[in-house]
């Protein structure tokens, strides 16, 4: 016979997992209208962080799924997407991605492909954020300034593992793998599996 409480504790839980994910994409589509992203069709469990500057642009495209909630993704992390796109920068999401804890920090371009799955707390920069040169940035005017800055793109259909960082200039060819927990400081080609830090090619896909 199964425990009343048990019962009525895993019956809450359950009807949890169907609720918040509707109410959280209402309130997702509300965040990205308030911030003038244009979007398709959104699905979100949990809302995720939104910043677009003034004259920033962002574009998702349809069935855009992301994951800001701890009942949404297989690891304990707690926290949520942060999506972050900067005066006169453009971030363009294709259709059929899905993002989870997932942070994109755009200061000039980031284009993400179709069909894209990036995984549990990836970061993607455009950006080194500051000035390498010291002198410069010890100002934190001469700072902002003088940081370099240049555009990422993923093509279709690459899948980016676990908690890998993916920084300015890259661009990552369609179909590849890149492997969790991996720093990606190159182009990586298309058709291709790839890890480590920094990332290399450890086999071609066939």
């Amino acid at each position: 016979m199964i425990n009343p409480l048990i019962f009525f504790y895993k019956a809450v839980r359950e009807t949890k997992f169907h609720v918040v994910p509707v109410y959280s994409s209402l309130i997702t589509r509300l965040v990205m209208s308030l911030n003038g992203v244009k979007y398709g069709s959104i699905r979100s469990t949990g809302v995720p962080h939104v910043h677009i500057s003034l004259h920033g642009e962002c574009e998702f495209g349809d069935n855009m799924v992301m994951g800001n909630w701890i009942g949404s993704y297989a690891t304990g992390l707690l926290g949520k997407c942060r999506i972050e796109v900067r005066n006169g920068a453009k971030l363009k999401v294709g259709y059929n991605v899905g993002i989870t804890l997932t942070t994109i920090v755009c200061h000039q371009q980031i284009t993400i492909g179709n069909n894209v799955n990036i995984g549990v707390g990836v970061h993607i920069y455009d950006t080194d954020f500051h000035s390498l040169d010291p002198n410069l940035r010890s100002n934190p005017a001469t700072d902002w300034e003088n940081k370099k800055t240049r555009p990422v793109l993923i093509e279709d259909n690459v899948f980016v593992g676990a908690q890998s960082i993916i920084l300015k200039g890259v661009t990552i060819g369609k179909n590849s793998v890149i492997g969790a927990g991996s720093v990606v400081t190159r182009d990586i080609p298309a058709n291709v599996i790839a890890g480590g830090n920094p990332c290399k090619i450890l086999k071609n896909l066939n």
